[in-house]
């Protein structure tokens, strides 16, 4: 591995996406999205696979700690982190339920979901977004830049513009930031 080529190509992803509107204005959307539902009384889901998993338990605990703000805690669940509901649904109804039957027990109408894959057709993510949509949650896809099955199941979907995992996840955990920032400054900053 060629250390700098790496380091240009995700300087290049970056720079792709700072010049992509479509991107920008998704990020200001889906912040606007959860601040809305968290005006509401509602609260933020999230989950994925692998790195996935590890960004979706990230961005969760930076809605709960903080970011920026000293700032109360706003509501927000990994997924992917009871590892006792994980296994006892994918032992009883298969590991693609794993999430979907979290989000019919948990989630309700005008709650947000965040699924993050970067392939964009992991089984139990594409089930977890139809699952959300028919319990009105808001779906917010995070994905790679090829078409894929969770498009038609996100109310937003960002592709990020890179066919390298590992760049895909690095992009999602910033926009995973970003989507904080906005969201902490719309709501707390005075």
């Amino acid at each position: 591995m060629d250390i700098k080529s790496y380091i240009l190509e995700s300087i290049e992803t970056k720079k792709n996406i700072l010049n992509n509107e479509l991107i920008i204005k998704s990020i200001k959307d889906i912040s606007l999205a959860i601040v809305n539902s968290y005006k509401n009384g509602g609260q933020l889901f999230t989950a994925g696979n692998g790195g996935s998993a590890g960004d979706a338990q990230h961005i969760a605990g930076e809605f709960v700690a903080k970011f920026y703000l000293d700032r109360k805690g706003l509501s927000a669940t990994s997924l992917v982190t009871n590892t006792s509901v994980i296994t006892a649904i994918s032992n009883d109804f298969g590991y693609e339920h794993c999430f979907a039957r979290q989000l019919e027990s948990l989630g309700k109408k005008g709650d947000v979901f965040i699924a993050i894959s970067t392939s964009g057709n992991s089984a139990n993510i594409v089930n977890a977004l139809d699952a959300a949509k028919k319990h009105g949650i808001i779906t917010v896809g995070f994905t790679g830049m090829k078409t894929c099955d969770m498009d038609k199941f996100c109310d937003y979907i960002i592709h990020v513009p890179s066919d390298s995992t590992p760049i895909v996840q690095e992009s999602h955990i910033m926009i995973g930031h970003l989507i904080c920032g906005l969201v902490e400054e719309t709501l707390f900053k005075p």
